[in-house]
């Protein structure tokens, strides 16, 4: 291993395995029926540790943390192949060992340790909701889209100067408000596999692992098509401006 990708894949390991013993130890600690004052705590938990970790690590790694958004980032062609495979070990390493120490801390299987699921006869208003594996994979998926798109959007074109992990952590804290008492929008293949393999409870794991790299996908092909785009007209206008200048 390299002295240049030494560094970046011991922060990526750390800090998703901060963001994992927080996010899935305040759902957790919260449980699944505290309604939406837990669902807001939950969601501000791993929107804040996102924040904190990406202010802590991006200048190393781009604190990723998950991923779906080294997939989106590699898809952008922002990063080569054998870094981000370097950076997915990483992460689900620091994933699984988060959820472990969390299992040892908070007493193991028992508390659940922040296991999405599909929603079973949600109250919302006057009915009851059932997520479907394929409603949870195209809300997983989605909210995946919203968190990439934001990523390179900001960190990786870096519009927002030093406060892209604001608009971050913002968007997962967002993320999860909408999605959290439907699928537990975890939206991270390690986020998510941390509590199974902790838990031995694998359900619905093709779905966590598999939506949320699909939609960093898509986010990746759009953010590069309208980039190109973009370039394109800033290149057609160039030439009518400067062939207005000998006239003026």
């Amino acid at each position: 291993m390299s002295n240049r990708i030494a560094p970046k894949l011991l922060a990526e390991l750390i800090g998703t395995f901060s963001f994992v013993f927080i996010g899935a130890g305040t759902a957790a600690v919260v449980g699944g029926g505290a309604g939406l004052n837990g669902i807001t705590a939950v969601a501000f938990a791993h929107g804040l540790a996102i924040m904190a970790f990406a202010f802590a690590y991006g200048s190393v790694s781009g604190g990723h943390m998950n991923p779906a958004v080294t997939v989106g980032v590699l898809v952008a062609g922002a990063m080569g192949a054998g870094e981000a495979i370097g950076y997915i070990v990483s992460q689900l390493i620091g994933g699984v060992a988060g959820a472990l120490f969390l299992s040892v801390v908070l007493g193991g299987a028992e508390t659940g340790l922040g296991m999405p699921a599909l929603a079973h006869n949600v109250i919302l208003g006057a009915t009851s909701l059932t997520i479907t594996p394929a409603a949870g994979f195209t809300i997983e998926a989605m909210l995946a889209f919203f968190l990439v798109t934001v990523v390179l959007s900001t960190a990786v074109a870096g519009r927002a100067g030093n406060l892209a992990p604001l608009a971050i952590g913002m968007t997962l804290t967002l993320n999860i408000l909408m999605g959290g008492a439907l699928t537990g929008a975890p939206f991270n293949p390690a986020r998510a596999l941390g509590p199974m393999v902790a838990t031995g409870n694998f359900n619905d794991a093709w779905l966590y692992l598999t939506a949320p790299i699909v939609g960093a996908i898509i986010a990746a092909i759009l953010h590069t098509g309208l980039a190109r785009l973009a370039q394109e007209g800033t290149t057609a206008a160039e030439p009518g401006r400067a062939a207005q200048t000998p006239a003026e």
